[in-house]
C-alpha cells in the first residue's frame, strides 16, 4: 500500500512538473514582438488600417505588434513570407481580398492560400472607390462610360497591383461596361496617387480609406463607390450600381496565421480584436477611414474567406484576366 501511495505520489509530481514546464500557449502569448505582415506599401489604405488595430493591440497586451510592409505580385509576397514562418502566433497576415483573388488569377503559387492559413480574426468590411484626376473631363459615372467608348484604349487605370480588388473592379467595370482601358499596376496605392493626380494615369477604383482622403482633399474627383448601395459614410457619393445595374465589389480586412498556429493563441487573439471592435475610440477611427467593423469568430472569418475566393474566381473567368 505504501508503495502504491509512493508511485501516486510521484506520478503527480512529475505530472505537474511536467505542466509547469510546459505551460500552454494561452498563459504567456504573447511575451515578446509579434510581427504582422501586409503586402502593400506605408501610406496605403491597408497599412493605414493596420497600424490603427497593431497600436491597439500593443497597448491591450503591452507586447509591440510591428507592421511589416512587404510590397509585390498583389500581396503574395507578403502572404509566402507568413506562411513559410514558424506557426507560434508571432507572425500575422494582413487578410484582404487580394488574397481570395490571386487563388484564380495567379496560375504558379507556391501556396494554397486557404490550405495554408488559419483565419484568426475579421476587422472590417468596406467598399472601393473610382476616384479619376481632376483634369479628366468626366464629372459621373455615365459620362465617364460614354467618354471611354468615345477613346478606347487612350484611358489608364491604375491598381495597388495585380489581384488586388483595385484591380479586379476596374477589371469587372471594364467588362461590364464595355470599356477599353489599360492596366498600370503599382507597388500600392499611395504610390499611385502621384500619377493620378498629375494625370499621367487617369483613374483607380481604390479602397475607400485613402481614396476618400484625396477626394475630400481635392486632389482627385469621386464618382463613385463599388457597393451595391451608397456607402454610409460616404452618402453624397453614388453608388456605380445606380448607373451600372449588378456591378459590386465590397471587401473585407482581417488576420491570418501560418496552418498550425496554436488553437488557444488564435482564440486569444480573436478575443482581442474583437474587444477592440467595441472599443468606441478604435470603432471610431475606423470609421473615419470608411470602414464598417465586423467582428467574427476565426470559423465565422474563415467561411468568409472562403465564399470571398469562390466569388472571386467567377469574377475573374468572367473577366477572363490571369498573371502567370
Amino acid at each position: 500500500m505504501l508503495r502504491i501511495l509512493r508511485n501516486s505520489v510521484f506520478g503527480l509530481v512529475f505530472l505537474a512538473t511536467l505542466l509547469g514546464a510546459a505551460p500552454p500557449a494561452s498563459a504567456a502569448y504573447p511575451d515578446r514582438p509579434v510581427h504582422w505582415i501586409i503586402g502593400f506599401s506605408a501610406g496605403g489604405p491597408v497599412d493605414i488600417v493596420a497600424r490603427i488595430m497593431a497600436q491597439w493591440l500593443t497597448d491591450r497586451f503591452g507586447q509591440q505588434f510591428i507592421v511589416e510592409n512587404r510590397t509585390g505580385s498583389g500581396g503574395n509576397i507578403a502572404a509566402a513570407a507568413a506562411i513559410t514562418s514558424p506557426p507560434d502566433g508571432y507572425t500575422l497576415l494582413f487578410v484582404a481580398p487580394n488574397n481570395a483573388i490571386s487563388t484564380s488569377l495567379y496560375k504558379k503559387l507556391p501556396f494554397d492560400f486557404l490550405r495554408d492559413t488559419v483565419p484568426v480574426a475579421s476587422i472590417m468590411q468596406l467598399t472601393n472607390m473610382l476616384v479619376v484626376s481632376n483634369a479628366f473631363p468626366a464629372k459621373t459615372v455615365q459620362e465617364f462610360i460614354d467618354y471611354c467608348k468615345a477613346n478606347p484604349g487612350k484611358i489608364s487605370f491604375a491598381s495597388s497591383g495585380n489581384g488586388t480588388s483595385v484591380h479586379m473592379s476596374a477589371e469587372l467595370f471594364k467588362v461590364m461596361s464595355k470599356c477599353d482601358m489599360v492596366h498600370v499596376p503599382y507597388r500600392g496605392s499611395a504610390i499611385a496617387f502621384p500619377d493620378i493626380i498629375s494625370n499621367k494615369v487617369q483613374l483607380i477604383f481604390d479602397n475607400l480609406p485613402s481614396a476618400m482622403e484625396q477626394a475630400k482633399g481635392g486632389n482627385v474627383r469621386a464618382l463613385g463607390v463599388t457597393s451595391p448601395q451608397r456607402w454610409p459614410s460616404v452618402p453624397d457619393v453614388p453608388a456605380i450600381a445606380e448607373t451600372l445595374p449588378g456591378f459590386e465589389s465590397v471587401g473585407f480586412y482581417g488576420i491570418s496565421a501560418p496552418k498550425g498556429t496554436p488553437a488557444d493563441v488564435i482564440e486569444i487573439l480573436n478575443k482581442a480584436v474583437n474587444e477592440a471592435l467595441k472599443d468606441p475610440k478604435l470603432v471610431a477611427r475606423l470609421t473615419e477611414t470608411g470602414g464598417i467593423p465586423k467582428p467574427m469568430t476565426p470559423a465565422e472569418f474563415g467561411k468568409l474567406v472562403t465564399d470571398e475566393t469562390e466569388k472571386w474566381r467567377k469574377v475573374v473567368e468572367f473577366a477572363g484576366v490571369s498573371v502567370d
